[in-house]
């Protein structure tokens, strides 16, 4: 009877053994996954260049010559760049401002692409979000430095005007263009966006609706409690409420969203992996990014400088409206960089990308450049509001409201990309044959 016991009992040992070793490696286990999740909270709650180490190692190191041969000639629209010289000694020997400024407009528009394509460089280095926002930061940047030339000689209303014209320009034209040919790319389906994100940046356009669309009615309702400064005060108040808004934009976006705007995390597909991560290498250092950047944003500069002084002129000569020049023929070639960025990335099938180009560059003109140019007019002593009259409030309000229905489902096709692009000619033409009543503050 002992020996009969004796195998069954040796055999419930081995299997008491065995449980508690099963119970030590899932411990182990247990234990060996909370110190990784540990890690990855960490690295988490760090900088965000912590998610992107590989950038740091695979930085390229090149000849002065070769960066130069990478820049300056590796892209065709770069036989462009002539025309900038050629409109300094035009403005020198012939005084032309009609000529001076289209040679200054088009030596511009590869300097603004190029400004993209050093940004973009820079991006490999900072991760996703300091990306994107650097690609919206120097995308404005031909803008912004028209805008304070603009200002220096008094021309307030060039300065509302190409600020108006570039937020339509990209929600309508680039937005519209990038839905198009992603749409013609991928005919058979509907791309897909981050729909939240796409309703809070709607959110953000209507804010700073607000802030443009209030001075402009106590202007028309005349219920100013002080006639001539009310207005002012209201716009100067509203820029800063502006700013603090537009800096908390960024504050939520790099530090309290996992998920930015630029690079959503909607579902782990190999697509969103793709959009994310996939990239190729930098063909530039992050110096050479950085000096480049400060070379164009010079060049530009230089050049904006005497576009800015051949626009009356253009006008007369070419018998175009100021308004249409500053809406339309301006930011289609400041907004060069935005227009290839998010037409490349909508045929990728990286949507949100192309979103985070346009509508993000729109945000940060409408709820930064302008706000910062009405508190530099301040400083300049010029009385730059955001009073930008009735008609352009009212083109700029129904503009947002048509791109936030656009956007409120999610998907995009080439026919929603088609009705943007046939609402900025609309809008074009309405800029053709509007005369601005305050001409002679230009």
């Amino acid at each position: 009877m002992s020996h009969c016991k004796l195998p069954a009992l040796i055999e419930a040992q081995v299997e008491m053994g065995s449980v508690n070793e099963l119970e030590h490696k899932s411990l182990f286990r247990k234990e060996e996954d909370a110190t990784q999740a540990k890690a990855a909270s960490l690295m988490e709650q760090g900088s965000l260049s912590l998610s992107f180490p590989e950038h740091a190692t695979k930085s390229p190191k090149n000849s002065v010559l070769r960066s130069i041969k990478i820049v300056i000639f590796s892209n065709k629209l770069n036989m462009l760049l002539p025309f900038g010289p050629l409109a300094i000694l035009v403005h020198y020997m012939i005084d032309s401002k009609g000529w001076v400024f289209l040679l200054s407009l088009i030596g511009i528009t590869p300097l603004a692409e190029r400004l993209g394509y050093a940004t973009e460089q820079l991006a490999f280095y900072t991760g996703p979000t300091v990306g994107g926002l650097l690609n919206a930061t120097f995308g404005n940047v031909t803008e912004l430095i028209i805008s304070i030339f603009a200002l220096k000689n008094g021309m307030i209303r060039v300065v509302q005007l190409t600020l108006l014209g570039s937020i339509l320009s990209n929600m309508l034209l680039v937005l519209g263009c990038a839905f198009f040919c992603g749409g013609l790319v991928f005919y058979q389906k509907d791309q897909v966006f981050d729909k939240g994100i796409a309703v809070v940046n709607s959110g953000l356009l209507l804010m700073a609706v607000m802030g443009i669309l209030f001075p402009a009615v106590l202007h028309y309702t005349h219920s100013e409690v002080h006639a001539g400064s009310s207005e002012m005060a209201l716009s100067r108040f509203s820029s800063c409420i502006m700013l603090i808004a537009y800096a908390a934009y960024l504050f939520f976006q790099l530090k309290s969203q996992s998920n930015n705007s630029y690079c959503p995390l909607e579902e782990e597909t190999n697509q969103n992996e793709e959009a994310c991560g996939e990239d190729e290498d930098p063909e530039i250092s992050k110096w050479e990014a950085i000096i480049w950047l400060s070379i164009l944003t010079a060049w530009v500069s230089l050049l904006s400088g005497y576009l800015v002084d051949a626009i009356e002129g253009a006008s007369v000569s070419w018998n175009i409206p100021i308004a249409f020049i500053s809406v339309i023929l301006l930011p289609i070639v400041g907004n060069a960089a935005e227009h290839a960025g998010a037409i490349m990335f909508a045929m990728k099938d990286k949507l949100d990308l192309s979103l985070g180009v346009a509508i993000g560059s729109s945000i940060q003109i409408s709820m930064f450049v302008v706000p910062f140019c009405v508190v530099i007019g301040w400083m300049m002593g010029e009385q730059m509001d955001l009073n930008f009259q009735l008609f352009e409030t009212a083109m700029l309000f129904i503009t947002v409201i048509v791109v936030a229905f656009f956007l409120q489902e999610g998907t995009s096709n080439y026919f929603k990309g088609l009705m943007l692009i046939l609402c900025y000619l609309i809008v074009a033409a309405s800029f053709f044959v509007h005369e601005d009543p305050h001409e002679d503050a230009l």
